[in-house]
């Protein structure tokens, strides 16, 4: 499966870089062209001469050799992928930061190739505030995390911060590779996040939807191949560059953008949660508090999923999202039917982990020939990853 692929493996200074060389093993055995770099303080936990008996290859760690130098720039192009596993917290904050003071962060800062990490650490560490936004900070850049694992510890302790077993990173390269171009240059664009809409220059009629479930089906898009447009309500989430961005604030304005850009697409995701009603007048002034009672007359937004249906050209292939708190079932197959969807995304707020706020979901997936797809919570990027192997299924 792996035959002629070629993989970069950077090791860090981590107990659990006694676990590469069989890592190493197992993708040579697949038939990938394997070469490693590490760092000094790796080391102290596997033998240099291991991995290039191993790969065949010789094992860097220096820009500099007596009168020669390691080119790091050639590395970083010769990849077709970089795995920097275990990664230490002490990498991953110079990764964060853009350090550049080893062999190993010169080649990752000038990588063409994607780059794919599988941290390791204590817990308290993992769990550490700063951790998790040098983590957040590689994933907006783009970089696959392979989630750790819980289980003992180097410290005694037992948690969360083990490295991914090797089996477990040596089917993510797998699946990167399967995947990386079952979307290749197909368009798609996705709505992500809520809709705010004016009462006043100081007030919105709004709700609780972060965005991040929008933002992973784009990563996830995006790391196959695609070529991806979101259309964002109001949010804080942070967006990588490759994604192309337009930001809108209203109903009205997601509607504009979506019927614009619907008819150079491939694929439409319609996720965000856009408001069912906006207030008929919007005051020019802030309203100021008088009366006990306040009333405002609301009419229907134009609704976005519906006229990307009338407007679908054949090839073109659209999913919407349910959100519902009751009748799920039969409110998300008559969504199906009356919009012209080819997938409805089914959220309940009656399952626990799922809904606005969450950094997991859970899912039911309906397509128009009335198959069922049941996923249990899952993390978002989980989730995305389920969402687009339906809408690939369904494509093939």
């Amino acid at each position: 499966m792996l035959k002629g692929k070629k993989i970069l493996i950077a090791v860090t200074g981590s107990i659990a870089a006694y676990k590469i060389p069989n890592l190493v093993r197992l993708l040579v055995k697949d038939g990938a062209d394997v070469k490693v770099i590490m760092t000094e303080a790796a080391k102290n936990f596997v033998s240099p001469l291991t991995l290039s008996t191993l790969t065949k290859q010789d094992v860097l760690s220096d820009l500099t050799n007596g009168d020669t130098w390691a080119n790091h720039v050639m590395l970083g192009r010769w990849a077709d992928v970089m795995l920097i596993a275990p990664l230490s917290c002490n990498t991953l904050a110079k990764m964060a930061a853009g350090f550049c003071d080893n062999l190993l962060l010169a080649v990752y800062l000038s990588a063409t190739c994607p780059v794919i990490v599988a941290p390791a650490m204590d817990e308290d560490m993992w769990h550490h505030f700063t951790t998790k936004a040098n983590i957040e900070k590689l994933a907006l850049n783009g970089i696959q995390i392979i989630p750790v694992e819980s289980g003992e510890l180097a410290s005694g302790l037992i948690g969360e911060g083990r490295m991914a077993e090797i089996e477990v990173i040596a089917k993510w390269l797998q699946h990167f590779f399967i995947e990386d171009s079952q979307f290749e240059g197909k368009k798609i664009l996705i709505t992500a996040g809520p809709t705010y809409e004016a009462l006043d220059p100081v007030r919105f009629i709004g709700n609780h939807s972060s965005g991040k479930m929008g933002l992973a089906i784009a990563y996830n898009f995006l790391k196959r191949g695609a070529v991806v447009t979101m259309v964002m309500g109001p949010t804080s989430l942070k967006v990588p560059a490759s994604i192309k961005i337009i930001n809108v604030t209203s109903a009205d304005e997601m509607y504009n953008a979506c019927v614009t850009a619907f008819p150079e697409m491939d694929i439409a995701v319609m996720s965000a949660a856009v408001a069912d009603y906006t207030p008929v007048t919007v005051a020019g002034e802030k309203i100021k508090k008088q009366e006990n009672s306040f009333s405002i007359e609301l009419k229907r937004t134009k609704d976005i999923l519906k006229q990307l249906g009338s407007i679908k050209k054949k090839g073109q292939f659209l999913v919407g999202f349910a959100l519902e708190t009751n009748n799920e079932k039969q409110y998300a197959l008559k969504k199906l039917s009356e919009k012209n969807a080819d997938l409805i995304v089914l959220n309940s707020l009656n399952d626990a982990g799922a809904g606005f706020g969450h950094d997991t979901n859970k899912i039911t997936i309906f397509d128009n020939n009335q198959q069922e797809y049941h996923f249990e919570v899952k993390s978002k990027e989980a989730v995305a990853a389920d969402i687009v192997d339906i809408i690939f299924q369904s494509l093939s």
